[in-house]
Parts: C-alpha cells; sequence; structure tokens
C-alpha cells in the first residue's frame, strides 16, 4: 500500500476569486513593509504614475516590432534575426517567425524573454 502524502492548502484571499490577500488582516500587516500599506503618500503616487508610463512605452514598443525584422542578442554571445510576431501576456516569451540562427533558419520559434539580453529593429 502506498503512503499518503498530505496537501499544503494556502489561506484564501479575502474574495473567492482573489489573487492576494486582505491588507488589513494581521499576516499580512505582519509580512509586508509599512511602506506597501501606506500607498498614499505623493511618493508612491508619482512612481505609480511612472511605471505606468513606462509600461505604456514598452507595450507601444512590443506592437512596434510587430511584423519587423528584430535582431536579438542573446546570452553567451548569441546573435539571431527573425521576424517578430508576438509576446504573451506575462511578456515571458516572444514568438519569432523566420528565425536565422547559428544552426539555420527556424520557420517558428519561441524566445524566451529571460535567455534575451537585447532586441533591435528599425522603424
Amino acid at each position: 500500500m502506498k503512503t499518503p502524502v498530505g496537501v499544503l492548502r494556502l489561506p484564501r484571499g479575502p474574495e473567492p476569486n482573489s489573487r492576494g490577500f486582505d491588507p488589513n488582516s494581521p499576516r499580512f500587516q505582519a509580512l509586508c513593509s509599512t511602506s506597501l500599506t501606506s500607498s498614499s503618500s505623493s511618493v508612491d503616487i508619482e512612481e505609480q504614475r511612472l511605471r505606468a508610463e513606462q509600461r505604456e512605452h514598452f507595450l507601444r514598443a512590443l506592437l512596434l516590432m510587430t511584423d519587423k525584422r528584430v535582431d536579438f542578442q542573446l546570452l553567451e554571445k548569441l546573435r539571431m534575426r527573425g521576424r517578430f510576431g508576438a509576446s504573451d501576456i506575462d511578456v515571458l516569451n516572444f514568438q519569432v517567425s523566420d528565425l536565422e540562427t547559428p544552426l539555420g533558419v527556424q520557420k517558428e520559434a519561441l524566445l524566451r524573454c529571460h535567455d534575451i539580453i537585447s532586441c533591435a529593429f528599425e522603424l
């Protein structure tokens, strides 16, 4: 007979479909710094505005790259070129067509963003 294995159950958030924990709970307040809980200061609002602006610029750059030839520089000094197609919602992977690699041309490929150091394209 196989030995049963216990299951670790994480506590639920404040709502059934929630991704986080109630910021008023004692556990949240004990584990998080006070800077996270006091988001009403003008510095935090300005930082959030700047982050939103940077995210918008990044997403616009992804839109500009769509269906253009892009040069990728990857880890280990590897350079590749391909036609940029799309990114997944978490920006973890890039879909590239006609990827020119040292081993030949791949018709379709997924590049992990963690392996990419930089990418360049012409406007």
